[in-house]
């Protein structure tokens, strides 16, 4: 019985050890797919920090750069950023990381769709047809690089960091990954359309000096509009909004583009071929179809390149077609 009870007891202890080995290769395993998934992200990170230093030095100093060459770099960001995203999309999240893992998808989808149109954009936004629009564009791809920014320190980061915590993993927290640099200001359309006046060949450089235009007059059918103070216009007529705009500053403008909107839908443009500094230039803009009843005009000019002040570049107005 003794001798019975002694090689159960071992066998028992055999088993337990077994057991203690087998649950410590988990672990191990566990441990190293974890810190496997973090070494993982940091590389793209950091790479995707190259990146965007490479893309927003050459926003703030093009230096010699040509058009061509300008677009053609842009397109290269653009490329590194979607192979980014594919090594996100192919990693496998091990443990917990699953929500995570998501998040940092979005983060890489929003990065890569931002390039990939701010790429597509960029050889209107520097040439002079459209220029204006092209350049509007990239500012407001600027926000989705931001938003990406907010969800990986807000919600990525930390999930990834809380996982590595939990399963007593140190030394292996994901570094930090801001795409848009400088706060807001690229957010800035007039930051934008002012970066790539200076690229050389842009047929919309700035010239030195001060740039700025003011919307000083709108009518609709020949009644002035005032914003705030409501108007009738008869509607006998197609309604033709006619809009005036002053150069004040020290440069002859040319291609200036002024956009009309109805209730916030229906817009239509026309462009003033050039303005010479301080003189006054207009443009009308037939309304078709035909709006009838109450509307709301809203009436803007696009920013010129070198812009900085556009506050008096756009107004609304209310007006009653019978």
């Amino acid at each position: 019985m003794l001798r019975r009870g002694l090689a159960l007891g071992g066998g028992l202890i055999l088993l337990i050890l077994i057991v203690l080995g087998v649950k410590g290769c988990l672990d191990a395993r566990a441990h190293r797919a974890l810190s496997d998934y973090a070494r993982n992200v940091t590389q793209i990170v950091d790479e995707t920090e190259q990146t965007s230093k490479a893309f927003f030095g050459k926003l703030n100093d093009p230096g010699n750069l040509s058009v061509t060459e300008f677009t053609n770099e842009v397109n290269a960001d653009s490329s590194a950023m979607n192979n980014y995203a594919s090594r996100i999309d192919s990693l496998s999240a091990p443990g917990d990381m699953g929500s995570a893992q998501s998040t940092l998808k979005l983060v890489y989808e929003l990065r890569a769709n931002a390039m990939a149109k701010i790429a597509d954009k960029m050889s209107t936004a520097l040439g002079d047809a459209g220029s204006a629009k092209a350049a509007a564009a990239i500012a407001g791809q600027m926000q989705d690089l931001l938003a990406s920014d907010v969800l990986y320190e807000q919600v990525v980061r930390p999930e990834v960091d809380g996982v590595l915590a939990s399963n007593g993993i140190e030394g292996s927290d994901v570094p930090k990954s801001t795409f848009l640099p400088e706060g807001t200001k690229w957010l800035d359309e007039a930051t934008v359309t002012s970066a790539l006046g200076s690229i050389s060949g842009s047929t919309g450089a700035a010239t030195p000096g001060v740039h700025g235009l003011g919307l000083i007059g709108v009518s609709l059918n020949g009644t002035e509009l005032v914003e705030g103070a409501p108007a009738t216009v008869s509607g006998e007529e197609t309604p033709e909004v006619e809009v005036q705009v002053q150069n004040q500053g020290e440069s002859t403008e040319n291609g200036v583009s002024v956009s009309v909107s109805v209730n916030g839908g229906n817009t239509l443009s026309g462009t003033i071929e050039s303005i010479a500094a301080g003189e006054i230039g207009s443009v009308s803009i037939p309304l078709t179809p035909a709006p009838t009843g109450q509307v709301t005009l809203e009436v803007k000019v696009e920013a010129v390149p070198g812009e900085q002040v556009t506050e008096n570049n756009e107004a609304s107005y209310t007006v009653t077609i019978e």
